[in-house]
């Protein structure tokens, strides 16, 4: 099945071959090579097929993507011109009043933390008065126990003393009674 030149129908028998090399039945095989190539062998068809079909593709692929990209540079274009700076005008507007609402919150909280810090110190400051005061109350009780413990030492040396004389006493009058 070659396109290349008449094609012989394929046979085993060479003594058929060799004669019919110089007989009137050349022309006829031929002619049906020729029929056979143009019925059965379509290759060069088919490659022409094949090479329109490819050249049709990239033509509307290139077609195709011209338009994308034209497509793409007028979105690109009508986003610089028109969309970009709108932006930027709503966002300047909004971040000055926004700006000037953080820094109102900042003013805010600042005062916040100073009444915080103010209650804090005051706060602490009762403490440490509280915790002075019982100091001084605690110092001043142990004072007292300090001057009680005295008195009390003293009254029960005192109380020991006359217990002493007492008993002493007592001791001389029974030995009077006994040396009778």
């Amino acid at each position: 099945m070659s396109g290349a030149g008449p094609a012989s129908p394929p046979t085993g028998d060479r003594r058929r071959d060799s004669p019919a090399a110089g007989s009137p039945i050349q022309p006829i095989i031929k002619d049906v090579g020729e029929i056979y190539s143009r019925l059965l062998d379509h290759r060069p068809v088919i490659q022409g097929e094949i090479r329109y079909f490819v050249k049709e593709f990239e033509e509307k692929r290139g077609l195709r993507e011209l338009r994308v990209l034209e497509n793409l540079k007028n979105t690109i274009l009508e986003a610089n011109e028109r969309v970009l700076p709108k932006c930027e005008q709503a966002m300047q507007g909004n971040l000055s009043e926004t700006f000037k609402r953080l820094q109102a919150a900042n003013v805010m909280i600042h005062r916040l933390q100073e009444r915080e810090y103010e209650a804090r110190k005051l706060q602490a400051d009762k403490v440490m008065a509280r915790e002075e005061k019982c100091i001084a109350h605690c110092e001043e009780f142990m004072k007292e126990q300090q001057n009680k413990r005295a008195e009390i030492d003293e009254e029960h040396r005192k109380a020991m003393e006359h217990l002493k004389e007492q008993y002493s006493e007592m001791e001389k009058e029974l030995a009077k009674y006994v040396s009778f």
